[in-house]
């Protein structure tokens, strides 16, 4: 042993090891590789979100094909209760390729009348409110969307930077800066950054879900106090109609019965045009004079004791 360099018992070996040359030769590196491995596959297989209904504008035109299925596949299925979905469709399909020019004509007549009122309605949609948050909550969609595909982008090539980094200066490595740079303050404060912007676009996301549900709930609620008021309305129609056409029946019925009574002193006559102010003074001449005008009033009652009043 020199005794310029003793050794004792309680005094530390320290065995100092080189850094490979290769990229990936440290289980920090194989972890940075397979980070990068590991987003790329996540960016590829990033599944394709489907496009977002808007459940408060103008229902959408049928094509006169489709019209000519919806008209048909029932009695089609009846006629083939044995048959699949796909089978019952190439059945209507023949039957549409066969179908007469006039009869098809038909379908497709609908479907422009279809269309020209989707294209009415959909330009007045464009001008209420529920079209206005729609396009709102739309694009605020498209601005977090794009927010969170930054996050999920940026990490990897500011890995790779950091892997070509260690590889280009992996021969100048030692104790005093062997660092991973993935888990620098920086980085890490960055990170944080991130998660905090993620969470507060999620929260809005949140916020913007529950607005919308209730919007849906007072549009159905609306839609439902319209149609029943629709249909209110439709039934005072019907009754209006009927008393209208009982009114008729009855100015025909009294024009009839009385149109070769004279009333005293007045040289107006009982017909369709003058009825309604020929049955006023007759009922005023009866309840004035009823003692002073017996065969008047003996002739009105044969008259209405005559008439069917029912129509």
């Amino acid at each position: 042993m020199d005794s310029n360099n003793p050794v004792t018992e309680n005094t530390p070996v320290v065995v100092l090891e080189q850094p490979k040359s290769k990229v990936g030769s440290t289980s920090e590196e194989k972890e940075i590789v397979e980070n990068v491995d590991g987003a790329k596959q996540r960016n590829t297989k990033a599944k394709k979100r489907k496009k977002p209904k808007d459940m408060t504008a103008p229902r959408h035109p049928l094509s006169g094909y489709v019209r000519f299925l919806n008209d048909r596949r029932e009695a089609v299925r009846a006629a083939n209760p044995t048959l699949s979905f796909a089978e019952i469709t190439k059945i209507l399909a023949s039957e549409w390729s066969t179908l007469p020019a006039d009869k098809k004509q038909q379908y497709l007549d609908a479907a422009e009348q279809d269309r020209e009122r989707y294209t009415k309605e959909y330009n007045a949609y464009k001008k209420t409110d529920a079209y206005k948050l729609f396009t709102q909550q739309q694009n605020e969609k498209k601005i977090m969307n794009a927010k969170e595909k930054e996050l999920r982008d940026e990490p990897p090539p500011k890995i790779l930077k950091e892997a070509k980094d260690i590889q280009n200066n992996n021969e100048a490595l030692n104790f005093s800066n062997f660092d991973i740079p993935i888990f620098t303050e920086e980085f890490l404060d960055h990170n944080k950054t991130r998660d905090a912007e993620l969470r507060q676009l999620r929260k809005s996301n949140t916020d913007y879900e529950q607005q919308n549900a209730t919007l849906q709930k007072h549009i159905e609620s609306m839609k439902t106090a319209i149609e029943k008021l629709e249909g209110e309305l439709m039934q005072q129609k019907k009754n209006n109609a009927a008393l209208q056409l009982h009114l008729e029946h009855l100015r025909n019925t009294l024009t009839g019965g009385f149109g070769d009574v004279k009333l005293p002193g007045i040289k107006e006559t009982a017909t369709l045009q003058t009825i309604d102010s020929y049955m006023t003074n007759l009922h005023s001449m009866l309840v004035e004079n009823s003692s002073h005008d017996a065969n008047l009033f003996q002739t009105v009652r044969d008259i209405v004791s005559r008439l069917e009043f029912e129509g």
